[in-house]
């Protein structure tokens, strides 16, 4: 921030902006009183950050008016949220207090706005020893501990990251790699979780422009060609089932949707396929009011919507979703379709009612209005157990935030599948949990007595991995408890938990078998568990007391993974242990980092073997306490999860034109028409032509289509970008791109 004078175009545009967000406020509010405190917010917040600019050079003010802004539109909160956006940044950044601001707006906008506040507050005192924390953990920590007081909290939150984001270009790159991380790692889940789709859908579009910045732009720019050259189609399939809709008496809209580049970007790296192949690209949305003078069910009228366009066109039964029967634990609602259309494409369709539109585009803050408004759905059980399951993490002491990261990460992030109870209730859970996570999801005593479960009327192990459908009942015993080998294939954490908490009550014969299960797992690997391995295996796996780490060992929450690195190397070098220990005294980190071996002051740079960067590719560096820089791709996952743990640790390498020289391996997929000869002309046309040194051949043809991959070595994105495009002009090469090796 920076302080300098106003001018008059500076409070032109500030009052244009509060201009827009008056007119959606006045929309939102019930009455002229709660517009009228919207409005004394504003006052107060314009007054407190006159003449401060951002970064930008903008006024201050315009953020807290664009996160207003979000609040209202994106989300669909009330005054009381609209006010704390607004207010959100005066504590932390004027003179004013909390108290302040609850003798003037009351109560609730005091306490939103100090939940905000805390977010963003220096550690308090019981954490200032930060030698094994992160900083970014420990802020993660506070947003989501936010969710125990008022989930509201963490949506003006999700706003002001938004926002933030949308401005992220005038950010240092460093500083921007970190905060993009932050957001990929945990912002999106959680907008994803609580159904903010729009917010969701915008931050990782952002994310991608600068992650990938060359696939952003190729990919945006042929979906705005091919949006060109379809529209006409697209007109033409909705004409006729407009035209059904209208005849059966419904009131409803119908609106166009196309993939967005981030989700177009997302299959082809999950998939490994090119664009052309990403056929899924349109999806229509009819919207309806559903008719309350008729006996059918919200549920049955998207049946009946259903059933009149595939009288129209032909669906594709493996791709139908009934989100309707069965609502996701974000709360979202709507019956979804594939149907083929005149001109052969492939149109996806999703069926929803108005409410079921509002919770799809806001999540739950339009869930929870209509709860209040006396509108009880049966997913409502769902949304209320998963916060009252991340509440249970939050105010859990023995974990700390760094776990908690985790936890709360692979939460918002795992896939849900729904099973039944014998009386035919549906129940969600994790995908790859077994019939004993789902006794404990039940109760404690049936989890902890389980000895077998019927799956489908049939009898199956406890470490059964269930699938969705499924009809669970569990069979118990009276004398049954629970068995330390039970954790070996318990997936939830609720169950892992409730079972450690059991042996923890035995913590000598835990101890003891922990030391005996140390020592089988050093033997297997052919070492001997001497005092000498014992400090080695301690340090690698940061132990500070013996008989605690046996203890994590027996009750299998240190699960010894690469025990036989650790044993092998004198010293373990574990990436994120190195990235998570914060040294004694920081180094001064000079202001450029060029890849291209060691440079003068001794700095080693190595090529992250998780995503194979290579010139040309945005890259990000993580620098570890050794001096080490590892290079990553911008978009690389480990690098993503470092960053937002550890953002301290980011930097900006830049390639040196020397580093061109190297060879750096490329894995490219083909996919075409056989012929004979083709693989021959694809080799000499690799050497010969482009001099490329091919490493390996993996190729295969079935009735008469070949695909496969070749791993070769390019000296820079440039080259290797040349090579695809003369592969194409080979006779029967249908597509060729770059995949992860």
């Amino acid at each position: 921030m920076s302080y300098s004078e106003f001018t008059e175009k500076d409070y032109g545009v500030i009052d244009q902006a509060w201009q827009v967000l008056y007119a959606s406020a006045r929309k939102r509010c019930a009455d002229e009183r709660e517009l009228e405190m919207v409005s004394e917010a504003y006052d107060f917040a314009n007054h407190a950050h006159r003449n401060v600019r951002r970064r930008s050079g903008e006024p201050y003010m315009l953020h807290p008016i664009a996160v207003a802004q979000i609040v209202v539109d994106d989300i669909g909160l009330g005054y009381k949220s609209i006010c704390a956006a607004l207010l959100h940044d005066v504590v932390e950044d004027t003179d004013y207090t909390v108290d302040d601001l609850r003798d003037r707006f009351g109560d609730k906008v005091a306490s939103l706005v100090d939940g905000l506040t805390k977010i963003k507050t220096v550690l308090d005192n019981e954490n200032k020893d930060l030698s094994a924390r992160s900083l970014q953990a420990e802020n993660f920590k506070r947003i989501l501990l936010t969710l125990n007081d008022d989930p509201r909290v963490v949506l003006i939150k999700l706003a002001d990251r938004l926002h933030n984001c949308r401005t992220i270009e005038f950010m240092p790159e460093h500083k921007r790699d970190k905060i993009l991380s932050e957001t990929m790692f945990v912002f999106i889940p959680l907008a994803h979780r609580l159904g903010l789709y729009s917010v969701k859908s915008e931050l990782e579009n952002i994310w991608l422009r600068y992650k990938e910045p060359d696939a952003f732009e190729e990919i945006s720019t042929k979906i705005n060609r091919n949006i060109q050259q379809r529209a006409k189609e697209i007109n033409a399939f909705i004409e006729p089932i407009d035209m059904a809709l209208k005849r059966a008496g419904f009131q409803f809209e119908i609106k166009k949707r196309v993939k967005t580049p981030y989700s177009a970007w997302h299959k082809m790296q999950v998939k490994q396929i090119p664009f052309e192949q990403v056929y899924d690209l349109y999806a229509i949305r009819i919207i309806f009011d559903p008719d309350r003078t008729k006996d059918e069910s919200e549920r049955d009228q998207c049946y009946h919507v259903f059933s009149i366009i595939t009288g129209i066109y032909r669906y594709m039964p493996e791709r139908l979703r009934d989100w309707v029967k069965h609502p996701k634990s974000n709360g979202y609602e709507a019956l979804h379709c594939t149907l083929l259309s005149s001109s052969g494409i492939w149109v996806e369709v999703q069926i929803r009612t108005r409410r079921m539109d509002d919770i799809a585009e806001k999540g739950i803050a339009a869930h929870w209005t209509y709860k209040q408004n006396g509108y009880v759905s049966e997913n409502d059980s769902e949304m209320d157990l998963w916060l009252e399951r991340i509440k249970e993490v939050l105010v859990n002491p023995d974990v700390n935030a760094l776990e908690l990261l985790d936890i709360i990460h692979n939460d918002l992030t795992s896939a849900e599948i729904y099973v039944f109870t014998p009386k035919g209730e549906q129940r969600s859970i994790e995908k790859g949990a077994t019939v004993l996570d789902f006794a404990y999801q039940i109760h404690t005593e049936v989890g902890n007595k389980a000895i077998a479960a019927k799956v489908n009327q049939r009898l199956v192990a406890l470490n059964y991995v269930v699938k969705t459908g499924d009809q669970i009942e569990i069979i118990t015993a009276g004398e049954e408890h629970p068995k330390r080998e039970w954790l070996q294939f318990l997936k939830t954490r609720k169950a892992r938990n409730l079972v450690m908490d059991y042996f923890r009550n035995e913590r000598k014969q835990t101890v003891d078998y922990g030391r005996q299960v140390l020592e089988e797992q050093v033997k297997l690997h052919g070492y001997k568990l001497d005092e000498a391995t014992m400090q080695r295996v301690e340090a690698a796996y940061g132990a500070t007391d013996r008989e605690d780490f046996f203890f994590k060992i027996g009750i299998g929450s240190c699960k010894l993974e690469n025990l036989a690195d650790v044993l092998k190397s004198k010293q373990r070098y574990s990436l994120l242990r190195r990235i998570f220990s914060s040294p004694k005294e920081k180094p001064k980190e000079p202001e450029e980092y060029i890849i291209g071996g060691k440079d003068d002051d001794g700095r080693q740079f190595v090529i992250a073997t998780c995503c194979n960067p290579i010139p040309g590719d945005a890259v990000v560096g993580i620098k570890s306490p050794d001096g080490k820089i590892t290079v990553h791709k911008k978009s690389c996952p480990v690098a993503e999860e470092i960053a937002a743990t550890h953002g301290d640790w980011v930097v900006v390498p830049k390639w040196l034109e020397a580093a061109v020289s190297n060879a750096f391996l490329v894995r490219i997929s083909l996919k075409g028409l056989d012929r004979v000869g083709i693989l021959n002309e694809i080799s000499r046309f690799l050497s010969l032509v482009m001099g490329a040194n091919m490493r390996g051949i993996n190729l295969h043809a079935d009735k008469g289509i070949f695909d496969g991959y070749i791993d070769l070595y390019v000296n820079s994105k440039d080259v290797l970008e040349k090579i695809l495009k003369k592969l194409t002009t080979i006779e029967g090469i249908e597509s060729v791109s770059r995949i992860d090796l």
